[in-house]
């Protein structure tokens, strides 16, 4: 089984995500923060993998997709404080034991420095591969969105996937990066 867990500040569109991915409306999405109070988990059931990749889930139990509660206010500081202690825990349990994150990034408001050292801490404390979404492209201009990705492969040294899930630009990209890195993870274990 390959876990996938998807983290990021709220509103950032990690259900949103999640229902794209599965091709299924799994996780409440609501313009108002914090709609995502614990994790949910979701066994992924048709992959929609276009037909020129290869598909690396193979059967049905294979990939599971966590959607996680937002981990900030993107105007704001951590969350740890909003979340009991418990919640927190569990959330981070989660995001240690996922074989690959996805860590969306809100186009509106960058990366967050916080999420920049639990990015680092995964990547090199934990080895976790980290697929870097940064969500919204349409709502910005062209020209910031070559800027934000500029800026983010600096700070978090790797290239990010720019994603709209309004008009699916980047969507493709987004699938191979989850494809490599799935596969990378089975052949890993």
């Amino acid at each position: 089984m390959i876990k996938v867990a998807i983290i990021g500040a709220e509103n950032v569109g990690k259900s949103t995500l999640m229902n794209a991915l599965l091709g299924e409306k799994i996780s409440e999405t609501m313009p108002v923060p914090g709609t995502t109070k614990r994790v949910i988990k979701k066994v992924f059931g048709t992959v929609k993998i276009p037909k020129t990749m290869k598909n690396p889930f193979g059967g049905a139990d294979e990939l599971v997709l966590i959607d996680t509660a937002g981990l900030y206010d993107p105007q704001h500081e951590l969350r740890g404080k909003v979340l009991s202690e418990g919640k927190f825990k569990e959330l981070i349990e989660e995001i240690v034991s996922a074989d690959v994150v996805i860590h969306m990034i809100d186009a509106q408001y960058g990366l967050h420095r916080g999420m920049e050292k639990l990015h680092h801490i995964l990547k090199f404390r934990y080895e976790k591969p980290i697929i870097v979404v940064v969500n919204k492209i349409d709502l910005i201009p062209k020209e910031k969105v070559d800027e934000l990705r500029e800026i983010i492969e600096k700070r978090l040294e790797q290239r990010p996937v720019m994603l709209s899930l309004v008009t699916f630009e980047g969507f493709n990209d987004l699938l191979r990066a989850l494809v490599y890195y799935a596969q990378y993870a089975k052949n890993k274990s």
